[in-house]
């Protein structure tokens, strides 16, 4: 259907009919306006998976919904590095929605991991923007591509579970800029998102399903985006405001009282027609690209999209620990299986993402065929260790060439709806791998959990396997990683530092009085660590493999370039091993004298290449402006600082391999602008003014013999560094009380003219 023909459509509405089309039917479908033939439509729950829930639905899971697959959760698609992964994933679960008549998806979650402690962790993406960012924009991309809409979430700053719905989150504008509206910026402009889902909290007092600085200001204005915006389900604080900002679909349904307050409001004057009818239109654009591109042929092939499930989890693990060369286990190798998790694993994370899997592939099962042993080792519903159960283990662990134990957060630990307290495991679990470690020094742990945790027993174990929350095939691709049928090429998305009290929100994550100050600002995640230099369990970035890889010389296109630029980072990789592997190529940018307070180095590029043995892959990739840029709050806009700049290929945010040097100039200088409070070091800095000043001003501050006395004395209360700080420092509007003869219109004249 054009968009003429849905303006024509919307100009047919009663103002009753308008109103109702901006909130839902139900907990799931929106309302129709039959007479015109507009249908309902259902939304479902996601990213991961299809949670359609076909009798009374609610957003909690308390509903069963259809059975599904699971496919890995956000914290491990991220891991994979790989948009061709996000990009499966997005249409096989775009080909469900087809078949199951399913029009919006409900995901990306792309919220920062701004705390490890946030309980909705194993939802979300990355620590990093643009990681983030990309990923999402790949899934974005795909799902639409099959003509079902998607909803990025929670837009934005949602980085607690603890009162979401109240909570205030508190920054500046280049916290907002540089990390969590970066998160969302790339993915909006390249993907175009047909919706977005707006977040429960407060940004800097006003809640964000009612906020038109980030809904029309910064999402339609700036970055361009025609969608519409629903509420998270339960968001909406006040539906006028709300739809005045730019939330165009209230969810879940309110009955009709919402849509009486759009009513009055617009009969009152309160609410300007033109505004209601745009929210219809947008909304009524998205349904139809859904309704007149229907797939009816579509076919949810549960068993095929298992097998795509499991490929998903084997592209996700991250080999962490490979002591001794531990891994790939040999199948001659007799093997303890131990822990709950390898014959029931934890697979995804509680909540509304909560999918009812149609099958569910266990290690212990996958492994049936090969020298395996099981014992159960502990119970996750408890703390607590089961004494039989430890001694059987214990007996099968010192019986067997490798001790295989499988450990991670039960759902009691990490769920949405609240926060972890610590980033502790299970005490009984920690016990049973001490002990374990005792009479196995051959000890590999497969980790099941949905976000970093600590590891004060690092080094009891040789081999360390995190298989994330990886979907309900999980078993099957963690027996393949296990035993090298497929070679691991995960990367971490987020850092795992050494403990809790590391953390750069660690004083007060959660907040107090319902607001939360992001205090720590930009530095989030290994921004924070690698700018202290503070020693991580596991960096950003990190992740082992079968085989080795080479890099051969770093090349930039330009030694020198304007950020109007584009700078094309070559790098050739070889696969110097004896097997396939897949190799992420990650490419930070610091800029080591920067006046500006910045982290010590930024992730700005990456991708991931298969190698065969003894082959090598040429790698390019393309920095823009923002590569180098901050963004400037005295100006409200993106800038680049003149200087010198270091492009690092890493293997993660620590281990640096190749660097090279370029250096960048703003293609249109800003001016600075001055004011009497302008101090005279930053004056004689900057290139335009500080010739300038010394023209206007040298004889007057050369001629003041007193200030020079005071210099030539050199006593011990007043040295020469003193007085040049004091100088540096010093307003230009001190100079009234300092240098005779300098009046304040002299002084306002200078400023008028450095200002030219």
């Amino acid at each position: 259907m054009t968009e003429r023909n849905i303006k024509e459509l919307v100009t047919q509405m009663t103002l009753e009919e308008k109103a109702s089309l901006c909130s839902g039917r139900d907990f799931w479908n929106t309302k129709a306006v039959e007479r015109l033939g507009i249908p309902s439509v259902m939304l479902s729950d996601g990213p991961h998976g299809l949670r359609k829930q076909e009798s009374e639905g609610d957003h909690l899971g308390l509903n069963e919904s259809i059975p599904a697959v699971c496919f890995p959760a956000g914290c491990a698609i991220a891991s994979s590095w790989d948009r061709e992964v996000a990009k499966l994933l997005g249409q096989t679960l775009a080909n469900e929605c087809q078949a199951e008549n399913v029009s919006t998806i409900l995901g990306p979650a792309m919220n920062i991991k701004r705390s490890p402690l946030c309980g909705r962790n194993f939802e979300y993406l990355s620590e990093d923007p643009l990681l983030s960012s990309d990923m999402a924009s790949a899934y974005v991309q795909a799902v639409q591509s099959k003509n079902v809409a998607t909803s990025p979430k929670h837009f934005m700053a949602n980085n607690q579970e603890f009162h979401r719905m109240t909570s205030d989150s508190i920054m500046d504008d280049r916290t907002m800029r540089e990390i969590y509206l970066a998160s969302f910026e790339k993915m909006v402009k390249e993907a175009k998102p047909w919706t977005m889902m707006g977040a429960y909290n407060k940004l800097n007092g006003t809640y964000l399903c009612e906020n038109k600085l980030i809904l029309t200001d910064i999402l339609r204005d700036e970055w361009g985006f025609e969608g519409y915006v629903m509420t998270d389900w339960g968001a909406m604080n006040d539906r006028v405001d709300g739809l005045i900002a730019g939330c165009e679909l209230e969810m879940p349904a309110m009955s009709d009282r919402t849509d009486k307050e759009i009513v009055a409001a617009v009969e009152s004057g309160k609410l300007d027609q033109s505004i209601l009818d745009q929210a219809v239109e947008r909304f009524l654009t998205v349904i139809f690209n859904y309704v007149d591109n229907r797939d009816e042929s579509a076919v949810f092939d549960r068993e095929a999209d298992h097998k795509v499930a499991q490929h998903l989890a084997e592209e996700s693990s991250i080999l962490l620990k490979n002591q001794d060369a531990i891994l790939p286990l040999k199948k001659e190798q007799k093997v303890a299986f131990i822990g709950q998790y390898a014959q029931e694993p934890r697979y995804q994370g509680g909540g509304s993402s909560h999918i009812n899997s149609f099958k569910v592939d266990s290690a212990l099962e996958a492994a049936k065929d090969l020298s395996v042993s099981y014992a159960r080792g502990y119970d996750d519903r408890l703390d607590v260790a089961v004494e039989n159960l430890e001694e059987q283990a214990l007996e099968l662990a010192q019986q067997s060439d490798v001790a295989v134990l499988f450990i991670g957060l039960p759902d009691r630990y990490e769920s949405e709806g609240y926060d972890r307290k610590h980033m502790q495991l299970p005490a009984n679990q920690v016990e049973l791998l001490e002990k374990i470690s005792q009479v196995q020094e051959n000890l590999v742990v497969v980790l099941h959990n949905g976000s970093a945790i600590e590891m004060p027993w690092i080094d009891k174990v040789k081999g360390l396997l995190e298989v994330y929350l990886g979907g309900q095939a999980v078993g099957q691709a963690t027996v393949n990683l296990l035993y090298g049928e497929v070679n691991p090429s995960g990367r971490l998305a987020e850092t795992f530092p050494l403990r809790l009290q590391d953390t750069p929100t660690y004083l007060d994550y959660g907040g107090e009085n319902d607001k939360s100050y992001y205090r720590e600002g930009v530095f989030v995640g290994y921004r924070y660590y690698s700018s202290k230099e503070m020693p991580v369990l596991f960096p950003f970035g990190h992740g082992l493999s079968y085989t080795q890889f080479s890099y051969g010389q770093l090349e930039l296109s330009q030694k020198e370039l304007t950020d109007a630029d584009t700078l094309a980072v070559t790098v050739r990789v070889t696969n110097t091993g004896i097997c396939y592997g897949k190799e992420v190529v990650q490419v930070y940018v610091a800029a080591p004298n920067s006046k500006i307070i910045r982290p010590s180095l930024e992730l700005r590029a990456f991708d991931k290449i298969g190698l065969e043995p003894g082959e090598s892959k040429t790698v390019t990739v393309e920095l823009d402006k923002r590569a180098f840029a901050y963004w400037d709050m005295d100006r409200q806009n993106w800038t680049v600082e003149e200087g010198d700049y270091t492009i690092i290929i890493g293997r993660s945010a620590e281990e640096k391999i190749l660097e090279a040097s370029v250096h960048v100039a703003p293609a249109q200088p800003t001016r600075k602008v001055f004011h009497l409070n302008s101090t005279i070091g930053e004056i004689l800095a900057d290139k335009h003014a500080g010739p300038i000043f010394e023209q206007m001003m040298g004889s007057a501050l050369g001629g003041n013999a007193e200030a020079q006395q005071v210099a030539d004395s050199q006593s011990d209360a007043v040295s020469a560094e003193m007085m040049q700080a004091m100088m540096e420092g010093m307003p230009i509007r001190q100079l009234l009380s300092f240098v005779p003869g300098i009046e304040k219109s002299m002084l306002e004249g200078l400023v008028a003219v450095l200002n030219q």
